[in-house]
């Protein structure tokens, strides 16, 4: 099956596609962190983690107003899309980032929950 897009975007198949790979993660807030003060630090956070040089794209945002059917899920807070050109980067995002790790380390008393699911 054909993943890349017709000629307009062709150039973001410049990267063989066994190397390339997508990294969305959800987080949901503990109730405390539920308020102006605590979405602003969760924000001021997800726009420093987005300036990653690993990271070939990012998007960060919160539930679309999309209409509730029953295979959606509006119950997270925060949500995050990041592509990376190659598995390697993502690897070096994970274990040997210091914003990564400053984003990790230095808000997870904010999270009662993260699910992440890499698309390759």
């Amino acid at each position: 099956m054909e993943r890349c897009p017709p000629s307009s975007l062709a150039a973001a198949c410049a990267v063989p596609q066994d190397r390339r790979m997508e990294h969305h993660v959800y987080f949901w807030l503990k109730d405390e962190f539920k308020n102006e003060v605590g979405g602003a630090r969760m924000e001021a956070a997800l726009t420093e983690l987005v300036k990653s040089p690993n990271i070939s794209k990012a998007h960060w945002g919160k539930p679309a107003a999309t209409e509730v059917r029953p295979v959606t899920d509006h119950s997270w807070d925060y949500g995050i899309s990041f592509h990376f050109d190659t598995l390697e980067a993502h690897e070096k995002y994970q274990k040997a980032d210091p914003i990564h790790d400053a984003f990790s380390g230095g808000h997870r008393e904010m999270w009662a929950k993260v699910l992440v699911m890499d698309l390759a």
